[in-house]
This record gives structure tokens, sequence and C-alpha cells, in this order.
């Protein structure tokens, strides 16, 4: 294995502690996966610093000319505060012609607008609920053809933020309560897509041209009472306390036949071409009762976080996490978004 050097680009607010000692694991969720990414990457060998970003594109330029890194591990979420963002960041690395890790700015563009990504699905007739895009400013009013209960999320916000148990909604009232927190708190377009009752699957993608689908993944309510709706709201995906009220688990989904399996793959790797990723990915499933599995939404750039689902699914893959960062490093290495 060559020793690279790696700038890991990150968030100024989550660059990790020299050391961890004396740090709780809720102390250390907001900055775990840049933690792992960075740590794990010094210990295979490799020369790897992180670079702390907010709202200045000056300090990459001042790393990448002074450093002359071999290749970019980008962890960055957003830009400027601003989730979308994160494509412009990544396109300026293509400016300065610099290898980078993860999805490129056409594939995070595309799947952080969700309503833009559900309409490509929809053009390649890839399952997806039915939905509606209500823009800030606009009156809410359900049509005809959407049945309730809804669903509503922010257009372009990730990691379930701004998703409550509030935010589904069984009538014309909460509908248009929630549509208004949305604009009003999260300060963004609010999606309103019809609920899908079913199990929750997570399906890792890697590759750029040839792709490899990770075992399907669930996500678990071992104490979900019979009258709450198993939705990945924020405090299920962030909160230990809810986490352990509600016995949350993510484990490798049971009882799928081999050619469901298979299947459920090749709906990914559609979904991923479509949506034209690249590096890695995750996909965000439903399945129904009768067995239909409906597209939630894809995930460029997942959490990366040691022990999470992504980094689990690789391993029963037979990827353990050192292996699976240099596959993603490998892959950076060889994509061409520019001359």
């Amino acid at each position: 294995m060559r020793r690279l050097r790696v700038l890991v680009l990150m968030d100024e607010a989550f660059v990790p502690p020299e050391s961890i000692e004396g740090v709780s694991d809720e102390e250390m969720l907001e900055w775990k996966t840049e933690y792992d990414v960075l740590t794990t990457l010094q210990e295979m060998g490799h020369d790897a610093k992180p670079l702390g970003v907010s709202d200045d594109l000056g300090v990459i330029r001042d790393a990448l000319l002074s450093w002359k890194p071999n290749i970019t591990f980008n962890l960055l979420e957003e830009f400027h505060g601003v989730p979308v963002f994160d494509a412009h960041v990544v396109s300026y690395l293509e400016l300065m012609k610099q290898p980078y890790t993860g999805c490129n700015p056409r594939g995070l563009m595309l799947a952080h607008d969700k309503a833009l990504s559900k309409k490509i699905l929809a053009y390649h007739r890839i399952p997806t609920p039915k939905f509606i895009v209500y823009p800030r400013g606009r009156r809410v009013h359900k049509p005809a053809r959407l049945k309730f209960p809804l669903l509503v999320k922010s257009v372009i916000e990730e990691a379930s933020l701004g998703i409550s148990d509030r935010s589904l909604v069984e009538n014309e009232k909460q509908l248009k309560d929630r549509v208004e927190y949305v604009h009003n708190e999260i300060n963004t377009d609010a999606l309103v897509e019809e609920y899908i009752k079913g199990r929750e699957f997570y399906v890792g993608v890697l590759g750029n041209q040839r792709l490899q689908t990770l075992p399907v993944w669930e996500l678990v309510f071992k104490n979900l009472p019979p009258d709450k709706p198993n939705i990945a709201t924020a405090k299920v995906k962030w909160d230990f306390e809810t986490q352990k009220k509600l016995g949350i688990e993510t484990h490798q989904a049971r009882d799928l036949e081999p050619a469901e399996v298979a299947s459920i793959g090749r709906l990914c790797k559609r979904i991923y071409r479509a949506l034209s990723l690249s590096g890695y990915a995750r996909m965000d499933l439903r399945r129904t009762e009768s067995g239909q599995v409906y597209v939630l939404e894809a995930n460029p750039n997942p959490n990366l976080s040691y022990g999470e689902d992504f980094a689990e699914s690789a391993h029963a893959a037979g990827i353990p996490y050192d292996r699976l960062l240099q596959r993603i490093l490998n892959l950076g290495l060889r994509y061409k978004g520019y001359v």
C-alpha cells in the first residue's frame, strides 16, 4: 500500500482533539466520524492531517498549494451553514484538479435536492412515495392524489433534521402546522410524501462505474409502542436515551430470500446511476408487507463512523474498517471529474 498525503476536509467545529481520554460517547458524537477516519488513516500509515473549514475556500487553496496532498478525504456536509453548498466545495476541488473521496458535484446536487431526485427516479420508473413540495410562502392545500398519513420534512436537510413524531400528519390541520414548522424553523421548503408502512432498510453502495452493494441493513425498534410509527426521527438517530427507550438496533436484514436481496441490490445500483453518484452512498428504502420496495432517498457520502450502519454492513461483506477507507481512497484516486 502506497503511503499517501491525505488532507481530511471537515467542518471546523468538528475537528477532533488529539486525545479522547476522559471524553464520553455522547460528547464525541458530533465529531466521531472525523476522529475515526483521521486516526484510522494515520494508523494505516498515511500522512493524514485535518483541515477545518467553515465559510472560506482560501484555507483549502492554501493547504492544497502548500502541502500538495495526494488526495482530499471529504467529510464536509455543508459550507456557510448550507447543506447543499458542499457540492460547490467539491466543484472547487475539481477546479484545483485535486483528487477527492466520495461523491462528485452533480451527484451531490441531485441527491441533496430530494424533490428533484424523486422526479428523476420517477422518470426511471423507480418506485418512490408520491409527494408534493410546498415552497416557503405557498398556501398549503393537499392534492387529492395524496392520501393520509403523510410525512413532512425539509426538501434539502440531512440526518433527519426537523423530523419528529409530529412529522407524520393525519389531517389538513396537522399538515398545515407541520409545513409551517419546516418553513419557519428549518428555513427550507417542505417535502410532503405519502407514508409507507413497512420495514426500513439501508443499503450501502461502493464504486464509480463498477458498483458493489453491501448487505441489506435494517433499522429495528424492539420496544416500539403499537400506536407509534417506526420513523427514523432525529432523536432515534442521535439521542442515546431515545434509542435505549425504543430498543433501537440496526443489523443485517433477516428473513429475506436471496432473490429479493439480489433484486434490492439491482434497484440500488439503478438509483446510484440515475443520480450520477460516485464514490460511496447509502440508499434508504421501505419494504411493505407485500414485498414492494420504495426508495425514500439516496445519501451520498453517508456517515462513516466506525460501528455505524455503513461501516458495519461493509464489515459483514468482508471489508473491515481500514480496508473500507482504503477502498474509498482508491475510488477517489481513480475518479476523474476533470481533464
